[in-house]
């Protein structure tokens, strides 16, 4: 069943209110005395708890807008409790046997205190229990008879939330990018990355990912326990067994630990790029450093200021002709010969570039004349009189003729011609033909045959 439905509308008023922080560190005080307790917590012992909360931290309650003039005169702690349980935060239940009022945290409520405890706190070892769990529970699946494909997908939930952490944390990266930025000077800048990205990245997650002792040597024998599990044929056929047995047939244990492999194929793509962003955000702070360093100390740095305020400035000619008076540019500390400006070359005009086109003369009427004599010389009678004329067995060989002049040499040509057409009466077999040089003629030895009609 869904949580979502059971949620009051009064209970997102906590968001919209004055009194929001002090509203959620109650929520989490009762919330962590509910640990030490074996039951409810009775409505006197969470005014002692939002008491002691007071005591220590001493805020100041504002009013609400559905608060009255009566509930104003109550105390802190009990304006607290009454809040809360008015808008769904907190549940009251009677219990008329022993005459006690006991308050219950809702599961839905649970559901956000919980994150609020992860919003308020480090929240900087999660990928360390993450991966203990993978492979403390990866450990007994192996090694324990009576467990159960349960646990597999135990172990493929934190190999995705494990995941997910390091996605968080690739990307809130880039708000430290952007905090460096804003540093105006050398030492904002070292306070910034030794306190801010040092402490909240390196020491306290990006290490994790690292030691020697930690992420890389339980990955390791998590894909070792893997592998040695799918190459067991003998050991998946009993998992098998033992899950049909208990009607557990929604997943398969091989897909799961596929699964949970993958998962940690794309964990190592992620540190990959962990390590990249890392990379970048030292460069980016040794640059920053160099630029403030540069720009307080060396010429190139006073350059760029004095170019900045010059830009700055409505009135530029008169800016100009001060600096003029009082610097001389052409030094060679600030001025060198590749800042100089140089009139680039022209490029040269590709169509001039060109060489004239050598035109190939047209064929003139006696050229003409002779190549259509070619085609119309002969017709087609007088193609298939010369193919009859030399075929044997229905077959003529070219080889076996003797061409004596250009006529027959001229006929044997367009008898090929005539033999590709579609309507010919010959065809030519398909086949490597050689090459016939006979009386100063050359041609294949091709062989003409009749089609079948």
């Amino acid at each position: 069943m869904q949580l979502r439905s059971e949620i009051p509308d009064t209970f997102w008023s906590l968001f919209r209110s004055v009194n929001r922080e002090i509203y959620i560190e109650a929520l989490l005080c009762i919330n962590d005395e509910y640990q030490f307790s074996n039951y409810f917590l009775t409505r006197e012992v969470c005014l002692q708890v939002l008491s002691d909360m007071n005591a220590r931290k001493r805020f100041e309650l504002k009013s609400e807008e559905s608060e009255t003039e009566t509930d104003m005169m109550e105390t802190p702690s009990l304006r607290i409790l009454s809040w809360l349980l008015k808008t769904g935060w907190l549940k009251r239940i009677e219990d008329y046997h022993t005459l006690v009022t006991n308050i219950v945290i809702p599961d839905y409520s649970a559901v956000f205190i919980e994150a609020f405890e992860r919003l308020n706190s480090d929240e900087l070892e999660e990928t360390d229990i993450y991966i203990q769990n993978v492979y403390a529970t990866l450990f007994s699946f192996r090694n324990d008879p009576r467990s159960s494909l349960s646990m597999l997908r135990t172990a493929l939930v934190n190999t995705r939330r494990l995941n997910k952490a390091l996605q968080d944390m690739l990307h809130n990266m880039d708000k430290f990018f952007a905090r460096l930025l804003d540093q105006e000077s050398y030492g904002d800048v070292l306070r910034e990355h030794l306190e801010g990205y040092v402490e909240e990245i390196v020491r306290k997650k990006y290490h994790i990912l690292k030691t020697s002792d930690n992420f890389y040597i339980y990955k390791m024998d998590i894909k070792k326990f893997i592998r040695e599990m799918r190459e067991n044929e003998e050991w998946i056929e009993n998992v098998r067994r033992c899950a049909r047995a208990m009607g557990d047939t929604r997943d398969d244990v091989v897909e799961l630990l596929d699964l949970i492999e993958r998962g940690f194929d794309d964990i190592e793509h992620r540190i990959s790029n962990m390590d990249k962003e890392h990379t970048k955000y030292v460069r980016a702070t040794v640059t920053r450093l160099n630029y403030l360093l540069s720009g307080e100390s060396d010429t190139k740095g006073l350059v760029v200021q004095l170019l900045n305020k010059m830009s700055a400035q409505e009135d530029k000619e008169e800016i100009f002709q001060k600096t003029a008076e009082k610097m001389n540019l052409s030094l060679i500390e600030i001025l060198s010969e590749k800042s100089l400006y140089k009139r680039r070359k022209s490029r040269k005009d590709f169509v001039s570039q060109l060489e004239a086109e050598v035109e190939t003369p047209d064929l003139n009427k006696e050229d003409v004349l002779k190549l259509n004599r070619i085609q119309m010389r002969y017709s087609k009678e007088q193609i298939e009189e010369f193919i009859e004329a030399h075929m044997k067995d229905e077959i003529m060989e070219v080889s076996e003729l003797e061409i004596q002049n250009e006529e027959e040499f001229e006929k044997l040509i367009l008898a090929y011609d005539y033999s590709t057409r579609k309507n010919s009466r010959y065809g030519v077999l398909e086949e490597e033909a050689g090459i016939v040089e006979k009386n100063g003629y050359r041609y294949p030895a091709l062989s003409f045959v009749r089609k079948s009609v």
